[in-house]
């Protein structure tokens, strides 16, 4: 009768394994369908990458700079014709 006992014990056991990992197994397919449903919804909204941002971010600092530049020179050239 010693048997019995370890039996449903290691039924048990396997049982919750089994469990556990079909519950891990949704977890994945859930996480899954939340991604790829997450990346629609962004790539529908026409978002820049950060690349995307960090270039064009680059460029209006460069082309400030040539303004305050161009700014300083006409006021020099303005000094001059007066």
């Amino acid at each position: 009768m010693t048997q019995g006992p370890n039996r449903f014990l290691d039924d048990f056991a396997k049982l919750m394994t089994d469990a556990a990992g079909v519950a891990q197994g949704a977890r994945r397919e859930v996480e899954t369908a939340f991604r790829a449903q997450a990346e629609r919804f962004l790539s529908d909204m026409d978002l820049v990458s950060r690349e995307e941002h960090e270039v064009v971010k680059e460029m209006a600092v460069r082309a400030l700079d040539r303004v305050e530049e161009l700014e300083a020179r006409l006021a020099e050239l303005e000094k001059k014709s007066d």
